[in-house]
């Protein structure tokens, strides 16, 4: 099972697929001391069967250098349900009041699931920052929840939850992040798919997977890439 994410009000994007490197596990403290668009955030179910990237498959190279990262401890800090997520300066806040709504349930109707956990846009509204919460067993088939996202596969298995089928993923990586109990395990993915450039941090606290997304139009990326990576990056279970 997939999920596509459209990050714009554009249609469908049509993804072509072409090349990734290797996953690489990075340990990070808990404060998170790195050296290291577009008005939407959505997850929309797919086919059950989409392939895992082949370059997913053919990776060979044994290690890549560190992400280049902003150092966002004077940003803005949201704190939603479960997560966390630092929001660059000049962003807005753009949620709907039927986005908080949209878990109510009248009459006995069947409660609608709300569609964005948080999410901020930049004054013109071309790059977006989202976060997005989903029991895992919406993710994948199974008859338990997950707890951890490694329980959802290897960071190549999942990579048919959380990058559609045809991108052109530039990055994957495992990160770890140090808590007073261990390691929290986060997989970390960046893509291209037709105009849009996006990176995606996702892991699992409680049976629920927590994703965030950073997106903008390609063209944008060279100049704004590292802000939003880091936004996406700076997301924290709790």
């Amino acid at each position: 099972m997939a999920f596509l994410l459209s990050f714009s009000p554009n249609p469908p994007l049509n993804p072509k697929l072409s090349s990734l490197n290797t996953p690489l596990s990075s340990t990070l403290n808990t404060k998170r001391h790195f050296i290291i668009h577009t008005t939407s955030f959505c997850f929309i179910l797919l086919a059950q069967q989409n392939p895992i990237p082949q370059s997913l498959a053919q990776a060979s190279s044994p290690s890549k250098p560190a992400l280049n990262l902003a150092n966002t401890k004077s940003w803005f800090q949201f704190y939603g349900d479960g997560f966390s997520i630092r929001v660059p300066p000049e962003f807005e806040d753009i949620m709907e009041p039927e986005d908080f709504n949209a878990g109510a349930s009248l009459y006995g109707d069947k409660a609608k699931p709300r569609p964005f956990a948080a999410r901020f846009a930049s004054t013109d509204g071309s790059e977006v920052v989202s976060v997005v919460v989903r029991p895992t067993n919406q993710l994948k088939i199974t008859f338990l929840e997950a707890q951890e996202i490694t329980d959802l596969g290897s960071i190549k298995e999942a990579a048919k939850i959380f990058v559609p089928g045809g991108a052109t993923l530039y990055n994957a990586r495992t990160i770890k992040i140090k808590e007073d109990e261990g390691f929290k395990t986060y997989y970390f993915y960046e893509f291209e798919r037709d105009d849009q450039h996006i990176a995606l941090m996702a892991t699992v606290s409680s049976g629920k997977a927590i994703i965030s997304g950073a997106t903008a139009p390609c063209s944008k990326w060279d100049d704004d890439g590292v802000k939003l990576r880091s936004a996406a990056i700076s997301l924290t279970a709790l």
